[in-house]
């Protein structure tokens, strides 16, 4: 199966899921292109609504056609739409509106845009509202079954899609269960948690870390909230280390969200790699490299968190 990002796999799985469930409706603030529900649009032009540059009225729309007993989509960079908040705290976490957050763009391997286009916060500021699970998929396996899986959850739901293609990681036969982890790799140790755009990198990195003697336990949490604690507490309590790989400011996502549990349940040495500061324009893998976030990068921060 080729690389595809989640974005590209969003607006095919939104699409034939169109077909089925004529509940699905679709709202995009000027981005239709970028959002990839071009296609849901052309094929059912009275479900798709493109509010233009206003991202505040477009969750306000789709929290009111979600009370009304519609499933909306409402699409657009992560930035943009987290972004505004306010918006999301009144309309949707609070009335729990079964409104489905689709942001993508997410990360600094959005590359050559520029930080003013990256989403880098959203889930720390997501992270904080009740009531707003938050999934993000690895790959187009991944993302297909999650939005299927959005359509039926009862509530708001958030999903974090990339504009970069991603490699597949799912296992054969991989299904999608809400609030689960996968063991992509077993190991004992160290435990790698990573989810979205950084997790071939981290399955490439626990490859060249083998090679030094290290077996490395790596996870995929594509939900992040409601974190998988059974999963990553057991790992943990194997392996003794644990770190953490996300495309996301080092503050308030997975590793904060990781951290958390394991301070209260297990406490267990953490180290996190992230996005420390703001991003900048380049090319994708080159800021993954300088990020430390490419295979290289992954292996050189597990080693020396293991003191070799």
């Amino acid at each position: 199966m080729p690389a595809k990002a989640s974005r590209a796999a969003f607006g095919e799985a939104i699409l034939e899921l169109g077909a089925q469930d004529p509940r699905i409706v679709v709202v995009d603030a000027d981005l239709r292109k970028s959002t990839m529900t071009s296609a849901f649009a052309k094929a059912y032009p009275g479900r798709a609504f493109n509010v233009g540059i206003a991202e505040s009225n477009m969750i306000g729309i789709g929290a009111g056609l979600a009370l009304a007993g519609k499933i909306p989509f409402i699409c657009s960079f992560a930035c943009f739409v987290v972004g505004r908040f306010e918006t999301i705290r009144v309309s949707v976490a609070y009335t729990r509106a079964n409104v489905k957050i689709v942001g993508t763009h997410a990360g600094i391997a959005i590359g050559e845009d520029g930080y003013s286009q990256m989403g880098l916060e959203d889930i720390a500021c997501l992270r904080a509202l009740p009531n707003i699970p938050i999934i993000q998929p690895a790959d187009e396996i991944e993302t297909k079954q999650a939005v299927a899986y959005a359509v039926e959850h009862q509530g708001p739901l958030y999903l974090r899609l990339t504009r970069q293609n991603l490699e597949p990681v799912s296992p054969p036969g991989y299904r999608f269960q809400f609030g689960k982890a996968v063991v992509l790799r077993p190991g004992g140790d160290v435990t790698i948690l990573a989810s979205g755009g950084p997790l071939f990198n981290v399955l490439k990195a626990a490859e060249k870390l083998e090679g030094e003697g290290v077996k490395v336990e790596v996870i995929n949490v594509a939900c992040i909230k409601p974190l998988d604690e059974e999963l990553i507490v057991r790992s943990a309590r194997k392996t003794g280390r644990v770190v953490t790989v996300e495309d996301h400011s080092i503050r308030g996502g997975l590793g904060s969200a990781v951290s958390e549990l394991l301070a209260e349940v297990h406490p267990t040495p953490v180290k996190r790699l992230g996005i420390q500061g703001f991003g900048e324009s380049g090319d994708p893998k080159g800021l993954y490299a300088k990020h430390g976030l490419d295979p290289d990068g992954i292996a050189r921060s597990v080693m020396k968190f293991l003191n070799r």
